[in-house]
């Protein structure tokens, strides 16, 4: 079991006096308060932990706090804009999903013939990159889970993803 040091309770009490601070700061970036709020609280849980380090000390806790906060902030923004661009068409297929009786036979052809090209697409990936896009988007994995399982970092499994979305869409764009 952890024991909190004097530094930890200091940097504790930086977390809870500049909340609101590190919270505005979180949201600017962010766009969303409530994302503000986990992250701020996310941000002191891993400064805390950063701290485990035999030589770390903190000499500016105020400013070591508005870091944390600042590059989880910014990862967070890169990943959901990352997230979105690669996404965007998939969302549109949701209501496709949703209201099926209101498509006329000719849509229903047109989509049948779609995903038959995205399934020939997905058999002409190579296994690595179709396993990885398959345990994400069918098995709703975390590229976490995914780079544990099949020994890879996070940025592999991330271009592999892509890779694949990229391979569907450009079948999708070929007639």
């Amino acid at each position: 079991m952890d024991v909190l040091t004097s530094q930890d309770h200091l940097l504790g009490d930086v977390f809870a006096t500049h909340r609101a601070q590190l919270k505005r700061a979180a949201h600017r970036i962010l766009g969303d308060a409530h994302l503000a709020e986990d992250l701020v609280h996310d941000a002191y849980l891993r400064a805390i932990d950063g701290l485990r380090a035999p030589a770390a000390v903190v000499k500016q806790p105020l400013s070591y706090a508005h870091r944390v906060v600042r590059n989880l902030a910014i990862d967070q923004h890169r990943r959901s804009a990352l997230e979105s661009q690669l996404f965007e068409s998939d969302d549109t297929g949701l209501e496709v999903v949703a209201a099926p009786a209101a498509h006329s036979p000719e849509t229903m052809a047109i989509d049948r013939h779609e995903l038959a090209r995205v399934a020939r697409a997905l058999a002409e990936l190579p296994e690595r990159v179709r396993r990885v896009f398959e345990l994400y988007r069918l098995e709703g994995r975390t590229q976490r889970e995914i780079g544990a399982e099949l020994g890879l970092s996070a940025a592999t499994v991330n271009a592999l993803i892509r890779e694949a979305l990229e391979h569907c869409r450009a079948a999708l764009r070929s007639t």
